[in-house]
């Protein structure tokens, strides 16, 4: 077996040209490019390696010789340890800056597009914002305690924690609490995650059990949830399987759009944003974009539980929502008559295959919201040359494949990209939540 090669031990010392998609700084040594850590443009500073492969090599940051004028100190003290945050040290506004800078170079690099205006990014809270989660859980012999909460850093590990700041405070500020109940649990060991959901109103925290609780660690945990005024259900298999306490009212999380006047019920594994400010503002700015009217069908791809198709459905005449997730399609549907939305449907099926034989897919729409996964929408778009919208509106997570789908869309269906911009769902890390608005 062939021995790694070892890395230089001495700290380097670079100037950093610019920032990686994902907020790292970018240097050259000896012509191969670094990645480095917490580092930001036009800084001088020392790095040491930590990997070193054949194109590239990673590092990080051990002294500052100069700091940019928009570094700041990081608020929370497990920064650079806890993988949650990558972005603490760069100030708010810089942050939108890099976003911006982002998606105009993405669409440019691979879309071969302009934007020609930036919409005003969206923003919202900078701490406690995120309402949804998947914790990591993990019994530490060594120490004697149970860790809860995220990944480390470039590390499979579980980083040692005590608080989460981006997380809402009724689940960020009791990761001590949540592992000392656990560690009192017979099963301690036979957890290894928390499904956290967390609605406008409710929170259920929904534990992995590998192996069943007794009767005395089911007790523990009522105990908790009442003293901390959160449900707790058990998962024992896939998601389908998440269960209230035995004797416990099963709790289901909710969250509404005010300014649309809908509301949305949903199980704790399913997918909703983490950011319920960005997600309001989202909406109205999507909605404002396709200027419904009543005349209106509109078709939503990768609907979800219709985040988007119900305030759809209360401007427009009528609304189809196709999701691939037959759950999600069966909640949706639910949510519809929870709102008394009577001019919606929703369908279920696979995005990325041939359509031309589902019914829905024959009719024709004057608008379309899209709102696919990381890896886009490419596969569904070849379909809008029957559809023939006026307009489209695309929500994306991953501004690559939003720029990748922007080249499609305008150089081979000849659409035009109208204007496009960020919405800053996560803050503090370098992820990037998009829109753009296209017309024919």
């Amino acid at each position: 077996m062939a021995h790694k090669k070892k890395l230089p031990l001495d700290p380097v010392t670079v100037t950093i040209e610019s920032l990686s998609h994902d907020g790292r700084g970018v240097s050259h040594v000896n012509g191969k490019v670094v990645f480095i850590d917490e580092a930001l443009p036009g800084e001088t500073l020392e790095f040491v390696y930590t990997d070193s492969r054949k194109d590239y090599a990673e590092g990080k940051v051990v002294n500052l010789i100069s700091r940019s004028e928009h570094r700041v100190e990081p608020a929370c003290p497990h920064f650079g340890s806890c993988g949650g945050c990558s972005f603490q040290h760069v100030d708010d506004a810089e942050q939108i800056n890099f976003k911006e800078d982002l998606l105009r170079d993405q669409f440019r690099r691979i879309g071969k597009v302009e934007i020609p205006q930036i919409w005003e990014a969206l923003t919202g809270p900078h701490w406690g914002y995120r309402s949804k989660a998947r914790m990591g859980v993990k019994w530490v012999a060594k120490k004697n305690r149970v860790l809860v909460g995220f990944r480390e850093r470039r590390n499979p590990f579980l980083a040692e924690i005590d608080s989460c700041k981006v997380m809402n405070s009724i689940v960020g500020e009791k990761l001590i609490a949540l592992g000392e109940m656990i560690a009192g649990l017979t099963v301690k060991d036979k957890i290894p995650q928390i499904e956290v959901a967390i609605g406008d109103k409710e929170c259920v925290l929904a534990f992995r059990v590998l192996e069943p609780p007794t009767d005395a660690d089911k007790q523990r945990l009522r105990e908790f949830a009442h003293q901390h005024q959160v449900s707790i259900c058990l998962q024992p298999k896939g998601p389908d399987t998440i269960v209230p306490l035995d004797g416990e009212p099963e709790v289901i999380p909710s969250y509404a759009l005010a300014e649309q006047g809908v509301k949305f019920n949903f199980r704790p594994a399913m997918f909703t944003q983490v950011n319920y400010q960005i997600n309001q503002k989202m909406v109205t700015r999507a909605l404002a974009a396709l200027e419904l009217t009543k005349e209106d069908r509109v078709l939503d791809l990768f609907c979800g539980l219709g985040n988007f198709t119900l305030p759809l459905a209360t401007q427009a005449g009528q609304v189809v929502g196709v999701e691939g997730d037959l759950p999600l399609v069966k909640h949706a549907r639910e949510n519809a008559k929870l709102n008394n939305l009577d001019n919606v449907e929703f369908h279920a099926a696979d995005l990325t295959k041939d359509l031309k034989d589902q019914p829905w897919s024959k009719q024709k729409f004057t608008k379309v919201l899209l709102d696919p996964s990381r890896a886009g929408a490419s596969e569904v778009l070849h379909n809008l040359k029957h559809w023939q919208p006026e307009r489209i509106v695309y929500v994306s997570c991953n501004p690559s494949t939003l720029a990748r789908d922007a080249g499609i869309l305008v150089n081979e269906l000849s659409y035009k990209l109208v204007k496009a911009g960020v919405m800053d769902m996560f803050p503090q890390t370098a992820h990037v939540e998009s829109i753009a608005l296209f017309v024919k």
